[in-house]
């Protein structure tokens, strides 16, 4: 049972068992709101050419038959004539459609167009035909690749599993194609060989995570060609290349880069498409040339969103023409990346994939006859039928033949009552057309009308298929909601017990006692600060159920950072009126004094008249720090314009991207400079630990140097990969051994007191001891919280973007400001003192240019340092970037308590360390997990509300992710500070445990 006063080692393990309850319920509901999504097992077969039935019974009818054998059969059931005999997959990763087709209508810039000259050329001689090809969320490779070759859309979480791609087991073109006696190549991104470890007879595989390489991995490709185009022992080559792609993510999307690698690109198109392989061989054999991306990209060439320019992918086809009418309303250049599976598979005569829930793109059907594109339409929908009917288990329970038997067609203006009469009637209406252009067909004297019914047996396939495939694309897959309500329960009562541990420190009698007078001296005030950091939080959680709001979080925080710091100065210059009219009774009474005193008083009076004009320096000190504080803010909030709805418009960060790159230098290096100068200058502060001091700026300086060497020698990369490593070996030398030796080797503050000791009586010696003792933990929490602190700007200088080093600089400027305002003030309650680091670390996420959206993800910054592939060190870096500046203010909070006169919290009688830690940590650690647990909780309340919006898998997903990883940073941030200071308090206790015995 939890009580109001608890010891530090229960209110410890309450706040751990607390911890451990809202992982366990977070596991639970990812676990059930974002289930791997459910595929159809086995892969299609011979029945997929024909109709299905209410009771399909699947017998496999291939385990007998040679690779040969079931390709002519395939052959025979499809009824559609191949085209082409081999197919060549190019895949161009990041190539956003824009690019090659314009935008709007329009064509691409000049200086695009200028880039691929041939393959421009090859679309306006209708030599082939191109699409935008909308990709589904999460914008990453794996589960791009997978939409391309089976026509599924996957989980949202396959953005997780792109970083650790495991083998494809589902049914996909690539096993249908192996299994008909296709040989397969591969040369590119090696997601492809984890993807299918078995399938490809020839293989080179690059790995895609290491952006910084934009010349080996597409070299590594292109120097297989020449030979491979001469081969004829395969069916399939796949090239992948990979360096638009890390183009972009270096540079942006309008980077001097991107023209090159473009041109590079058509130079392999046309080195491919006039190779005698792609017009026929000697035996007649022609291959058909498909170049694709798997997404676009932002302006800053990051992916992984929803927005359109990060969807915006391409599928072309060369050597397909498109002279025919488009036939239906809906069809035009603007299809869906899963389109891509069922038309391939159409063409080269395999089956569909089962959970392929693409349309066929009729255009690329155009040279054969209206017979065969209707029957490639009808295997479709009977494709489409064999998904829909696991989902709607009654759909094909229906007289589907009713429609085709009477030769009518449907009206369309017909009430349905639910989803299975809407298809139902779809599908019906279109079996009534087809059935109907047959009828008409064999009258050859109506060609006018046979011409018209075609058309309308075509649209009418689209219409069913569309419907159908975008009501598989976004229906919600069945979650477990026992597990889903577990989940929250769980985090509800985590929170309910983090709330009840808060409260019960309000209550405690030692927090009361401390604040006592402030709270008599100030009680309006201080309520003013309070109340809105309280109504402030409310706020944010509210504000998260608007997609909206969501989307431009960094108005929030950069709101509550701002108005909380308003209203400090407004407090601060209430403060100084009072002081300064206090300061003028209290001279006077001082005047008076001297006049009634005696001459040998004046020495004493003297010195209070200076106490006394020495208050109000205190108050413009906390006004300049406040003016610090806002200032920097105002810098920060113009410096990227985050967000999704107007990240168009101009704002610092794009002025300076447009500059040379030694402005860029210049700028880095002296935001490092300035990091190193204020962390010295903070170091310097403890005036009688010189030595000490010295020791710790030595290690801050050779960190700089790293960091100064890292920024100057971007070339070649293996010796700034090498300055990098140098850095991170001694960054985690200096950080443990900042966190180990201190507590052992600051001395204890005994020397002072020596002779009252001797004299005094045993409590009081035990007294004085506790405070020496007090005095070295706060220089040793002092010094390890400002190490920390820069060591972690330092690193951040080194991983964040040229353009980032400005704000990363003025976030640790804002951080050290406010402590240094609260150090000076004795007003606050440590509530209103942590949530403001809290603040501004939360706007800070945001002033880095980070937002609610996946692309703004840093993923160059992620393998600095990094000489040869691994997953698990970049994903640490990936997350350091992501997070620096909310890490950077719970690595603060140890600053923030060193500053504290914690001399005053020791008891009378006789050190208590207990007591001593659970004052020192308790708010320091609850609150920020306090305000983070109600962040995550509300937020999951709101995901499961929201579960059936439009904009689950774009906006709240996303930002449920960027909520998880943020828990994980405060117990990160959060568990360094109490692991230090516990650490740094047990040893000292022991030293003066030792030093009592050695005396004694």
């Amino acid at each position: 049972m939890v009580t109001s006063s608890m010891s530090c080692g229960r209110l410890a393990g309450w706040i751990s068992a607390t911890v451990l309850l809202q992982i366990l319920g977070l596991w639970l509901f990812v676990s059930g709101f974002f289930p791997v999504k459910p595929t159809v097992p086995g892969f299609s077969g011979p029945e997929s050419y024909r109709m299905p039935t209410c009771e399909d019974v699947l017998v496999d009818e291939r385990r007998d038959l040679l690779p040969d054998q079931l390709a002519k059969m395939y052959m025979d059931l499809s009824q559609i004539p191949p085209a082409f005999d081999r197919m060549i997959l190019m895949v161009i990763d990041g190539l956003p459609a824009e690019f090659v087709l314009g935008k709007d209508g329009q064509p691409p810039e000049k200086s695009l167009m200028e880039a691929m000259p041939y393959t421009q050329f090859l679309l306006s001689e209708r030599r082939a035909i191109a699409f935008h090809a909308k990709a589904a969320p999460p914008t990453v490779t794996m589960p791009r690749l997978k939409a391309m070759i089976s026509g599924a859309i996957g989980g949202f979480l396959d953005v997780a599993f792109n970083f650790n791609t495991q083998a494809f087991l589902d049914d996909n073109l690539l096993d249908q194609f192996y299994q008909i006696g296709w040989k397969l190549v591969m040369f590119g991104d090696d997601t492809w060989i984890k993807l299918f470890p078995s399938l490809f007879r020839r293989y080179d595989g690059v790995s895609s995570f290491y952006v910084k390489d934009t010349v080996e991995v597409d070299f590594n490709v292109s120097r297989h060609l020449e030979v491979e185009l001469a081969a004829n022992d395969w069916k399939l080559m796949i090239l992948h290349y990979l360096g638009l792609d890390h183009a972009g993510h270096i540079a942006g999307r309008h980077s001097l880069l991107m023209t090159s690698k473009l041109k590079e690109m058509d130079d392999t198109i046309r080195m491919i498409h006039t190779h005698n392989t792609l017009n026929g061989d000697d035996d007649g054999r022609r291959t058909l040339l498909v170049v694709v991306s798997d997404h676009g990209m932002t302006e800053r060439g990051n992916h992984g969103g929803s927005s359109y320019e990060e969807t915006d992918s391409l599928a072309l086809f060369a050597d397909l023409w498109s002279e025919s009418l488009v036939y239906a309303p809906n069809m035009h250049n603007e299809v869906f990346q899963v389109d891509v599976a069922s038309t391939l598979a159409l063409l080269f005569g395999v089956p569909i994939p089962k959970n392929n829930v693409g349309v066929l793109l009729i255009e690329a059907f155009n040279s054969l006859t209206d017979e065969h594109k209707l029957r490639a339409l009808e295997l479709n929908s009977w494709q489409l039928l064999r998904l829909l009917q696991v989902h709607l288990p009654h759909l094909l329970c229906r007289d589907l033949r009713e429609g085709a038997r009477s030769g009518q067609v449907l009206q369309s203006n017909e009430y349905f009552d639910n989803i299975e009469e809407k298809l139902h009637h779809l599908y019906s209406k279109a079996k009534a057309a087809h059935t109907l252009w047959k009828l008409s067909e064999r009258d050859s004297s109506g060609r006018s009308e046979n011409s018209t019914n075609s058309y309308n047996a075509v649209a009418s396939y689209y219409d069913f298929l569309r419907y159908g495939s975008e009501w598989l694309s976004h229906r919600a897959t069945d979650k477990p909601m026992k597990l889903i309500f577990s989940g929250v329960v769980l985090l509800l009562l985590s929170s309910v017990l983090l709330f009840y541990l808060l409260f019960l420190q309000f209550k405690d009698h030692g927090t009361e006692r401390k604040f006592g007078s402030a709270l008599k001296n100030c009680s309006y005030v201080w309520h003013l600060d309070e109340t809105f950091v309280s109504l402030g939080t409310f706020l944010h959680i509210f504000s998260l159920g608007a997609s909206s709001m969501v989307e431009e979080e960094q108005y929030t925080w950069h709101f509550l950072s701002s108005t909380l710091c308003l209203i400090l100065f407004y407090m601060t210059m209430v403060s100084f009126l009072k002081e300064q009219k206090t300061v003028s009774v209290e001279m006077k009474e001082t005047k008076l004094d001297l006049h009634q005193s005696q001459i040998t008083h004046i020495s004493a009076a003297t010195y209070t008249t200076r106490v006394i004009l020495m208050k109000p320096l205190h108050t413009y000190f906390q006004k300049y720090s406040l003016l610090i504080v806002l200032i920097c803010g105002r810098i920060l909030r113009g410096w990227h314009q985050g967000g999704v709805n107007w990240v168009h418009l101009p704002d610092i960060s794009k002025w300076l991207e447009q500059a040379s790159s030694s402005c860029m230098k210049a700028l880095e290096i002296t935001s490092l400079l300035l990091v190193i100068m204020l962390s010295l200058f903070a170091l310097s502060l403890l005036k009688s630990r010189t030595r000490y001091v010295l020791i710790a700026s030595f290690g801050i300086v050779v960190l700089g140097f790293l960091v100064l060497l890292h920024i100057i020698e971007n070339q070649p990369v293996n010796r700034s990969t090498s300055i990098a490593q140098i850095f991170y070996f001694n960054f985690g030398i200096l950080v443990f051994g900042t966190f180990v030796l201190p507590p052992w080797i600051l001395p204890l503050n005994f020397q002072e007191h020596t002779l009252l000791m001797k004299k005094s009586s045993n409590s009081h010696s035990s007294a004085v001891k506790t405070d020496g003792v007090l005095m070295g933990i706060q220089d040793s929490l002092y010094l390890v919280g400002v190490m920390y602190a820069s060591s972690w700007c330092l690193l951040q200088l080194l991983l964040q973007q040229p353009v980032n080093a400005i704000p990363m600089l003025l976030i640790f400027v804002q951080t050290m400001a406010c402590i240094i305002y609260f150090s000076a003030s004795g007003h606050h309650r440590q509530l209103v003192e942590v949530a403001a680091v809290y603040f501004l670390g939360m706007a800070g996420h945001f002033y880095l240019g980070n937002s609610n959206t996946l692309a703004t993800i840093d993923v160059a910054g992620a393998f600095i340092g990094i000489s040869s592939y691994s997953m698990v060190f970049p994903s640490i870096l990936m997350f350091i970037i992501t997070f620096s500046s909310p890490i950077l203010s719970y690595l603060s909070m140890l600053v923030c308590i060193s500053t504290k006169d914690i001399v005053s919290l020791s008891l009378p009688e006789r050190p208590d360390l207990s007591q001593l830690l659970k004052l020192m940590i308790a708010f320091p650690c609850l609150l920020p997990l306090v305000l983070n647990s109600s962040v995550l909780t509300t937020f999951t309340l709101i995901l499961l509300v929201m579960r059936n919006h439009l904009f689950v898998w774009s906006v709240f997903s996303p930002k449920y992710l960027y909520v998880c990883a943020g828990t994980l940073s405060v117990y990160i941030g959060l568990y360094v500070v109490a692991v230090t200071v516990v650490y740094t308090c047990t040893v000292f206790f022991f030293r003066a445990k030792l030093l009592k015995f050695g005396n004694s």
